[in-house]
């Protein structure tokens, strides 16, 4: 078989990005108490305590405190079936804090056939910080739609580029669930027709992904 240099556009990945939510704190006062008020009773006094104690209604519980790890977060069958030839186990890139986002991947040659697949999970400080990096994302991207079912919220997008007269079409899922996200990114190339999968493929292989990692992602809740 001929050996074929992989493309630029495959061969040179970003490496995952952090993506950080910042907490804001919520700063109450009230009036102070008149010099010439009586102790309270009691009673009032204990109330007054209880409340002070009591978890401030802005500090919102997290349903996900830690990213699962994502190299068993997609079956083997699955593996096999979007990435023929590659090793199952994938191989996870490094993260700045692996416990908030994680990312494995997969890629493979198998003839002239190449696949190259990315699965991420991402847990953020809130729900509403998560929604907003959803939002963002879906900004970034043109085309694309909705995928019913999937998390709270998901879309997918796919898109074709060239390079050398060399084809390769790539699909991303990204869903929510609370404050976590799944984010997929799934390419082909043909290096013999110099052709890309369909969008089709591409697309029914990334939500394939997705749906298998927001498996994962539910089994870990808090």
């Amino acid at each position: 078989m001929r050996s074929f240099p992989l493309p630029i556009a495959l061969t040179a990945r970003l490496s995952p990005v952090v993506v950080l939510a910042a907490a804001g704190w919520a700063l109450s006062s009230g009036p102070l108490a008149a010099p010439q008020a009586a102790e309270k009773p009691p009673t009032e006094k204990k109330t007054q305590t209880q409340s002070a104690s009591a978890p401030s209604a802005t500090q919102e519980a997290k349903t996900y405190t830690a990213a699962p790890a994502p190299c068993t977060g997609i079956p083997e069958d699955t593996v096999k079936s979007l990435v023929p030839n590659a090793k199952t186990a994938g191989k996870e890139i490094p993260s700045t804090d692996a416990k908030l986002r994680r990312t494995c991947s997969w890629n493979a040659l198998k003839g002239y056939e190449y696949r190259w697949l990315d699965v991420s999970f991402e847990v953020m400080a809130s729900d509403e910080a998560a929604k907003r990096s959803y939002e963002g994302r879906l900004q970034q991207k043109s085309g694309g739609g909705s995928v019913p079912g999937l998390g709270d919220e998901a879309y997918s997008v796919v898109n074709l580029t060239t390079e050398d007269k060399q084809e390769t079409r790539e699909g991303t899922v990204v869903a929510r669930t609370a404050n976590a996200l799944v984010i997929v990114t799934y390419n082909g190339s043909d290096f013999e027709s110099k052709k890309a999968p369909s969008s089709d493929e591409i697309n029914k292989g990334a939500i394939k992904a997705a749906k298998a990692a927001m498996a994962t992602l539910e089994k870990a809740r808090d």
